[in-house]
């Protein structure tokens, strides 16, 4: 067994093959008591060898609804002492030339999730010659309101806590805290897009890899505010610090998702901002201080610029959000049209976009397809125009596989990427007799880009192309069952679709009056109503929000802004 000192004091872990894993570490104190709904704090010292073999409890969250738990998997224990991390090593105590350093931020809505997933075992990536850590952060209300005296962002301070505590301490488990790649999917993607845009984070990291999520999901101040009152108006206190620290957790777990029902019956932008109609309850929030500006603004504007980034999406995202609760046959052309005009695409000409694409396809399989650009593929393509503009190179992928689960039915689905990136092939989406040289091909594209800043290694041999950044040719590698192939603009027709519907670009003027090249990206909000139709005798924005809900997140809500 290996034995590690770290700031706080010694751990040790057990090793497996070549790789050591130490679990369970406490990178700050439990955030309840006294510290509940305040910044992290650092762990209290502990003298002798501290074992670091059993992870540490989940933060308290509500859990996925039954249809996704078999797909998704569900957080351990929860508890109070949840501010922990792990850390795969091949190399503890290594003198010579420290390893680079992968730190996964997880996904679930930031309302679920947690470090500890069997899906993000980083043993695999650490015998790839990494040194990979995955970490829990606060999440719902206690992670993300915004408090009277301005406190917010709790979950993403608590991600910036993990980042220093790698910084100060992955030296003795063989990792460079100068080569520090965070990587991350959906909630733990736009997390990490956050971080870009963070002061407090500058310097903690060199590179980022998002995997579906992007820059455009936060919430000014004042919608903010808004979901604090609600939801302390729900849990029956006032919405002060106090007053919700005094709640037990799982009330503040029930109210939130008393909240979130409320939020998927709304579909009016202007209340809930990027949550209306959804079931999403809270996100990063732009208060001017922690999060100065949203994040896709910041990215517009330079901020990042000198980060290598990695970013991109699975082909059919929202399926995962539709399927499993047998949503997809129930939409109908009148509710697709609904939606299509509510984005402010000509609904006749989106519809005949994506049903040439598609021979075939039924109403909800062109509505999946809709909101898989809307509020995935477009976002990240905005951060990728964005740091282009700026001069900044940025490599994107589009991950084709579709998963065998559900007998195929999901597609090449939300997550469906992830039990490839970390080489774990019983992950459930990844299904069985997964092909393991898809996973060979992306762990090495993945620890070759927390090398060297370049995905390059994804191809092998003089016959396959090389991975170019994005940029005039809007090139796009396509990871899947054949072989990884550079794509130039796909699907350039549904991307021009939303050419100035949702994102206006507007100069940005620098100091002196001087234009510079970033740009500044805004939204312009968009009031939409879906006709009745048998979806359902209620309104079907209602309906179709409900199925978010359901699923505990809808992860970025049924309409995401």
């Amino acid at each position: 067994m290996d034995v590690i000192p770290t700031t706080a004091g010694s751990v040790r872990g057990r090793r497996e093959g070549g790789v050591a894993a130490f679990v369970g570490i406490p990178y700050a104190a439990p955030p309840f008591g006294p510290r509940r709904l305040r910044p992290p704090q650092p762990p209290e010292p502990w003298s002798g060898v501290r074992d670091a073999f059993a992870p540490g409890p989940s933060a308290p969250q509500p859990g996925y609804h039954p249809a996704l738990v078999g797909l998704l998997g569900e957080a351990g224990e929860v508890g109070e002492d949840c501010l922990s991390l792990n850390v795969w090593t091949p190399s503890p105590g290594r003198a010579e030339g420290g390893l680079p350093v992968m730190v996964w931020v997880h996904g679930g809505a930031f309302r679920n999730g947690a470090g500890s997933l069997p899906s993000y075992d980083g043993t695999r990536l650490a015998a790839d010659g990494v040194v990979c850590v995955t970490l829990n952060y606060r999440l719902g209300a206690e992670g993300f309101l915004l408090l009277p005296d301005g406190t917010s962002n709790l979950g993403l301070l608590d991600q910036i806590a993990a980042l220093e505590w790698v910084r100060d301490n992955i030296a003795g488990f063989g990792g460079d805290p100068d080569n520090v790649t965070v990587f991350g999917q959906s909630a733990g993607a736009i997390s990490i897009t956050a971080l870009l845009a963070m002061p407090r984070a500058r310097g903690l990291f060199r590179r980022v890899i998002t995997q579906s999520g992007a820059g455009h999901h936060s919430h000014p101040e004042h919608i903010a505010r808004r979901v604090t009152e609600r939801l302390a108006s729900l849990a029956g206190v006032a919405p002060t610090r106090e007053a919700l620290a005094a709640v037990p957790p799982e009330r503040l777990v029930a109210a939130d998702a008393a909240l979130s029902r409320e939020i998927a019956q709304d579909t009016d932008p202007a209340r809930w901002g990027e949550s209306a109609g959804g079931g999403t309850t809270v996100l990063p929030v732009v208060d001017g201080v922690t999060l100065p500006e949203r994040p896709i603004d910041a990215i517009a504007a330079g901020a990042g610029r000198d980060i290598d980034v990695l970013t991109g999406t699975t082909s059919e995202e929202f399926r995962l959000f539709l399927v499993p609760l047998g949503i997809t046959p129930r939409i109908t052309d009148e509710v697709l049209h609904g939606f299509l005009a509510g984005f402010g695409l000509d609904p006749d000409h989106a519809r005949a976009v994506y049903a040439a694409a598609r021979p075939g396809a039924c109403p909800g399989d062109l509505f999946s397809a809709a909101m898989t650009d809307h509020a995935y593929r477009v976002p990240a393509v905005r951060v990728a125009e964005a740091r282009a503009a700026s001069g900044a190179e940025t490599f994107v992928y589009e991950f084709t596989r579709p998963s065998p689960a559900m007998d195929g039915a999901l597609g090449a689905c939300h997550m469906a990427e992830i039990g490839f990136v970390f080489g774990n092939l019983t992950d459930p989406l990844v299904g069985p007799d997964a092909p393991r040289d898809l996973s060979d091909r992306m762990r090495a594209a993945w620890t070759s880009f927390a090398r060297t800043g370049r995905p390059d290694a994804v191809t092998s041999g003089d016959a396959t192309p090389s991975w170019p950044a994005y940029g005039e040719r809007r090139s796009v590698m396509l990871l899947g069952d054949a072989e990884p192939a550079v794509c130039d603009d796909p699907a350039a027709d549904a991307r021009e679709l939303w050419a100035g519907r949702r994102w206006q670009r507007e100069p940005r003027q620098g100091r002196g009056g001087g234009r510079r090249r970033a740009h500044r990206l805004r939204t312009r909000p968009v009031r939409w109503r879906v006709p009745e139709t048998r979806l359902s005798a209620r309104r079907p924005a209602r309906r179709i929000g409900s199925w978010t809900r359901a699923l505990s997140s809808g992860e970025y809500g049924s309409t995401p802004r």
